[in-house]
């Protein structure tokens, strides 16, 4: 059984409508102006306005994209390749933070503008995750980040956590937790839990190529956090790896084996 999450933006109150339906071709019929929709694999139990799943697309994300799935992509490039991913990723990640209206002085005249709500604190899952932060942090030079170390078992698939460290303001903050590939979502998942554990309560988790099964799995555990990707590949393969992919990302991100 699969559930189609449509994500459109309300440009009125500036937060998002997600609309839940039987198939795709009724809503580009009905619905031509939204922006993002995916089908994905249900939850066992459904969550009507909880599964937050958007679709980014850009051409210069398809184009990165392309060139990172390149076996014989070099370290270097393919390092910078994910940095410009994520940059292009940011805006549309932050779209929807809340803000507040803020008195500014322009050379002319006091006026009213907009100031973000919260603090943001991002959270690379190391190691790969660190190779999304550069990007992100381009447009949010300000902002904290925390850390979380996991490693995945190869034969269980399961991962283990080995390291945490995050800023005080972790539970008043919106939180960006980065990783490249969503697989299995074990680690994505096992990520979320720890940081709700820690008092994070406005939490987004942000890769740039998802499986079906890692997010089914997020989507099932988590339903409380929406989820952006650029790419929604195939499956997994029997080693939790996936198809097509683009290999290792940690591994081919630092220049290992």
């Amino acid at each position: 059984m699969f559930v189609l999450s449509v994500f459109m933006p309300n440009s009125s109150s500036g937060k998002s409508n997600y609309i839940y339906g039987g198939t795709s071709v009724f809503l580009r019929l009905i619905f031509p102006l939204f922006d993002y929709f995916t089908l994905v694999p249900s939850a066992p139990r459904f969550h009507a306005n909880a599964i937050l799943n958007h679709y980014i697309q850009h051409p210069v994300i398809e184009d990165r994209l392309a060139r990172l799935r390149q076996r014989d992509c070099p370290t270097p490039k393919f390092r910078q390749y994910v940095k410009e991913v994520s940059q292009l990723m940011a805006p549309y990640v932050t779209a929807n933070l809340l803000t507040l209206p803020v008195e500014v002085e322009t050379p002319m005249e006091i006026t009213t503008g907009r100031k973000l709500a919260s603090e943001l604190v991002l959270v690379p899952i190391l190691r790969a995750g660190l190779g999304m932060l550069d990007g992100f942090m381009g447009l949010l030079p300000d902002t904290s980040v925390a850390h979380i170390g996991l490693v995945r078992d190869e034969q269980s698939l399961q991962p283990d956590c080995y390291y945490f460290k995050a800023p005080n303001h972790l539970p008043d903050a919106d939180v960006l937790v980065l990783d490249p590939m969503l697989a299995t979502g074990g680690s994505a998942c096992a990520a979320i839990a720890e940081l709700k554990k820690q008092g994070a309560r406005h939490l987004h988790f942000v890769c740039m190529v998802a499986a079906p099964e890692g997010l089914g799995a997020m989507n099932a555990e988590h339903p409380d956090v929406p989820v952006y990707y650029s790419a929604l590949d195939n499956r997994l393969n029997e080693q939790g790896y996936i198809l097509p992919g683009l290999g290792d990302a940690g591994d081919r991100i630092f220049g290992t084996s």
